[in-house]
């Protein structure tokens, strides 16, 4: 299959006489491998005995969205020598009397930037380049140094704030930069079963995002997809607690509530089936706070006599230990907020996460006040407001703890057999 006219625009934009090239917009748009592809043509077509760098989130990531696609192109197999080593992440090419190395490195956070710092590069790609520190960018493109030198920006947007948006893509006349906006119509790879297996993936501010390719603010509810007849339920499958795979997931406060979720995955729906809620600050209760051990207690209370996985707050540490002392199987959550609410966002979307109106109320009624943060949106940042969040947060620590394929476009609809592409 042939290449899209903006794919054609990054096979030809070393020759272009840009000196940058800024390819944003929508997932499986196929902006990606074409710039590995062209990145890989035009480094071994131009310099021999130099360093070059991809860059990624993390070194996985590059290895997973770059290096391995690249790795499979059956023209580069024939007509180079390409050799990857993975202990040193890096990747020897030659051909003919041209040699190259182009080196892995990850951008995860601040102090990322002195990973790169030293090594003189003629290019640089940058993957996901909104998700890494500005720091570690900037270090990136001060090692550019060589003549000729070209750099490579790919990401999917962000908010309107962020760094990167305001200082390369609206001033991509500035850095004499080629930008590239990409939508699923930019990929002719794609059937439309699977652009609409993708735009089923994601909701609300993420559909903007990932689907349209917009840099939108995130503002307002967090789960507006939520509904309060589609996401609830009254009366479980019979076969629920038998049938059913079982976890609590516990979000721990000490003046803040504290509150437990028993839910249960039953047949590729997540039942939150009951709610426990302790907050010292209710007049109710005495305005008391509890101690570590009666929290223990009152868990072991609200588990019963079917013991299951506990998934706790990580920062939690004395309480993870008591339970732990009484035998409790923990688990220490992961706390990606954006990555948990995204994925909690897929399921409330696709109509695969239940919440029982009666016995969860209370988590029903944060569902519909849980939002975004508006004054870190106007400063580039995504992030939930502090505010009756507490039982979202032990919901999306249970969601971090499915498996990655739970959240695949092709699985949407039980399309569990469909191989993927």
């Amino acid at each position: 299959m042939g290449f899209s006219e903006k794919q054609r625009k990054i096979l030809r934009f070393p020759y272009s006489g840009y000196e940058a090239l800024i390819c944003d917009g929508a997932v499986r748009s196929g902006k990606t491998s074409v710039m590995a592809l062209s990145f890989f043509l035009w480094a071994m077509g131009n310099f021999t005995e130099r360093a070059f760098a991809l860059c990624g989130k993390s070194v996985g990531a590059v290895e997973r969205n770059i290096v391995t696609p690249l790795l499979g192109v059956t023209y580069l197999r024939q007509h180079f020598f390409i050799q990857y080593n993975r202990a040193a992440h890096m990747i020897l090419a030659r051909r003919g009397k041209r040699e190259n190395r182009i080196y892995l490195f990850g951008g995860k956070d601040e102090g990322s930037a002195a990973l790169i710092q030293g090594i003189t590069l003629a290019g640089v790609l940058l993957d996901e380049a909104a998700l890494m520190p500005r720091s570690f960018v900037e270090q990136a493109l001060a090692r550019c140094s060589v003549a000729g030198a070209r750099l490579w920006f790919n990401c999917n947007p962000e908010g309107p704030e962020h760094w990167f948006y305001k200082e390369w893509i609206c001033k991509a006349d500035k850095h004499n930069a080629l930008r590239l906006h990409f939508t699923m119509d930019d990929n002719p790879s794609l059937d439309q079963e699977t652009k609409n297996r993708y735009k089923a993936t994601f909701a609300g501010v993420f559909y903007e995002r990932f689907i349209l390719g917009h840099w939108v603010m995130s503002e307002g509810l967090i789960y507006d997809m939520f509904d309060t007849e589609a996401n609830t339920y009254e009366r479980a499958p019979n076969s629920l607690h038998f049938d059913g795979v079982r976890s609590i997931a516990c979000d721990y406060g000490t003046t803040n509530p504290t509150v437990f979720l028993d839910i249960y995955d039953y047949d590729g729906t997540i039942y939150v089936d009951r709610e426990y809620r302790w907050d010292s600050r209710d007049r109710d209760n005495g305005g008391r706070q509890k101690t570590d051990e009666e929290y223990a207690d009152d868990l072991q209370d609200f588990m019963g006599k079917n013991p299951c996985a506990v998934i706790v707050d990580p920062s939690a540490a004395s309480f993870i230990a008591a339970l732990r002392r009484r035998g409790v199987y923990v688990i220490q959550a992961d706390n990606d907020v954006l990555a948990g609410i995204r994925r909690t966002a897929t399921l409330i979307h696709r109509r695969k996460l239940l919440i029982h109106r009666e016995r969860c109320k209370p988590l029903l009624g944060e569902m519909g006040t849980y939002l975004w943060d508006q004054k870190a949106s106007q400063h580039g940042e995504d992030k939930p407001l502090k505010e009756r969040d507490h039982g979202p947060d032990a919901l999306r620590y249970f969601v971090n703890s499915l498996p990655d394929w739970r959240f695949d476009p092709y699985l949407i609809g039980g399309l569990s057999s469909v191989q993927k592409e």
